[in-house]
């Protein structure tokens, strides 16, 4: 019996609520938000049809990673050498410094080019009092 008392006074609410003007407005809102979702879900699938690229991944061994990098930064070293008539060598120090370089570090822009030392090899940096910098990746 409560349950029927409840679906009658329901039934008597939206009755009475449907027939005035803020039912008019709520249904105005109602069908403006639906076009609006139902445009946005139109576009949306429009956009899915579109093919899109497909991804490939390949696998490369470390090793070939590695000899590219060497390829590339010896590429990079030889044109920079020839680039500045007066750079030769893979390592650069300063004439006043302990430290040596790849030329390619930022430290390299503040020496000189009259106090820059070239070498061909760590080896031979090493040799002549030279230290690896700490500061320059890789060394």
């Amino acid at each position: 019996m409560q349950n029927d008392n409840n679906k009658t006074k329901f039934h008597y609410w939206v009755k009475t609520f449907s027939s005035t003007e803020r039912a008019r407005d709520l249904y105005v809102v109602l069908i403006i938000l639906l076009v609006a979702f139902s445009s946005f879900g139109l576009g949306r699938l429009s956009n899915v049809t579109q093919e899109r690229e497909s991804v490939s991944i390949e696998y490369i061994a470390s090793q070939n990673i590695a000899a590219a990098a060497l390829t590339t930064i010896s590429a990079t070293t030889t044109e920079t050498a020839q680039q500045n008539s007066t750079t030769t060598g893979n390592f650069v120090a300063s004439k006043n410094g302990a430290k040596y370089y790849f030329p390619w570090c930022g430290t390299v822009n503040r020496i000189k080019d009259e106090n820059k030392v070239w070498f061909e090899t760590r080896e031979a940096a090493e040799a002549a009092g030279f230290e690896k910098s700490s500061t320059c990746k890789g060394l």
